[in-house]
């Protein structure tokens, strides 16, 4: 299997993901850019920064860079607008320019964050994305949507911004906690229902190797994934059409990560919003019941949860019409036609969300 693939689209964006089992390549791909600034600032969190920081750093210097690092606290609590202005303020008094770098190294919340810097500042300036987590390595690294939080409203400022460059270190996986691991798969079956039927079998089939960190197995379902969202994106970089099939089970996942104050990871919630669109799938005869309770426990499989509790359906319902994929008054839901194929809806219904809510509403089934 090629360790790298393009994802292109002419006069708009051109970048390589590049795979490997170490940081070493990494002096490699930086040289390849040909960029003309000579230095770069890593953007971390304080636990990526433990770990990773020091090797990344010496395959920037040997890139000839000079290298500056920004660590911010981890978790989602830092993805908002102050951690951009203190980024903001690091890179103008250490006058960085429009020739220099950002390298996002970290998770989702560390790219999105990092990438919505570098669309902005000076108007915007070059980044690379260097993932660590299943999460980004699936989904949030590729494609060019940065952004933060506003007030608890998720990605709610942001803009579209492609990286020069992912390079993905398959070793860093070993670190993960389960829980992290189980979040990246939610964005894994996530792709694999709205673009490739066969490849979510294939992931059912290959449960246990996944679950136990096989290197081959996950380079092949990552590579897999970060095709099907290339492919997206390519054809509809800004999501003006096609690009919203790759938010299966962010709105009502959105909408519970807020109101649970980011208690749940992103991951856990899209498995959670997934179940429901599939739950108004199946009601609306797209899905049969075998289809939609298979979908539902390969949650439990990989470790996603199919439940939440402390949580009022109207509430959430409530929190949906603040999400950034209405347009016009509408939700753009999206549900599935069949496993593998997933469409855009505008027709979904109050009544029907409520519906799907209840039904992975824990506090209902206990009380039962």
């Amino acid at each position: 299997m090629s360790k790298r693939m393009r994802v292109y689209r002419e006069g708009v964006f051109d970048y390589s993901i590049v795979w490997e089992n170490n940081f070493e390549g990494l002096s490699g791909e930086i040289k390849s850019l040909q960029t003309a600034g000579g230095r770069i600032c890593v953007v971390t969190d304080s636990r990526v920064a433990r770990l990773y920081q020091e090797s990344v750093c010496a395959q920037l210097e040997h890139a000839g860079f000079s290298v500056d690092v920004f660590v911010f606290p981890e978790g989602e609590a830092s993805k908002n607008l102050s951690t951009v202005q203190e980024l903001y303020r690091f890179l103008i008094e250490h006058h960085y320019t429009r020739k220099d770098l950002l390298a996002a190294l970290g998770g989702g919340v560390t790219g999105d964050l990092t990438g919505f810097a570098a669309a902005t500042y000076l108007r915007g300036i070059d980044f690379i994305q260097i993932p660590t987590t299943l999460l980004a390595q699936v989904d949030s690294s590729v494609g060019g949507k940065t952004g933060v939080d506003f007030d608890q409203y998720k990605n709610m400022v942001g803009a579209f911004h492609q990286p020069r460059l992912v390079y993905m270190n398959m070793e860093v996986l070993k670190t993960l906690d389960n829980a992290q691991f189980a979040s990246g798969m939610g964005e894994v079956l996530k792709t694999a229902l709205i673009r490739d039927g066969a490849f979510y079998e294939w992931i059912i089939n290959h449960m246990e190797p996944i679950m136990e960190r096989s290197g081959a197995v996950l380079a092949k379902m990552i590579r897999k994934c970060c095709e099907i969202k290339s492919s997206v994106v390519e054809s509809d970089p800004t999501e003006q059409g096609e690009r919203a099939i790759l938010n299966l089970g962010h709105t009502v996942g959105h909408a519970i990560e807020k109101l649970k104050d980011f208690q749940l990871l992103h991951g856990q919630c899209v498995a959670l919003g997934t179940v429901a669109a599939a739950y108004i799938s199946f009601k609306r005869g797209y899905l049969s019941l075998e289809e939609f309770y298979e979908i539902r426990d390969m949650n439990v499989g990989f470790d996603l949860p199919i439940f939440f509790d402390g949580l009022a359906a109207e509430d959430i319902l409530k929190a949906t019409k603040s999400d950034k994929k209405m347009a016009n008054g509408q939700i753009r839901f999206i549900l599935l036609k069949k496993i593998g194929q997933a469409v855009i809806d505008r027709t979904v219904t109050d009544e029907e969300i409520i519906e799907a809510v209840n039904f992975i509403n824990g506090d209902l089934i206990d009380g039962e």
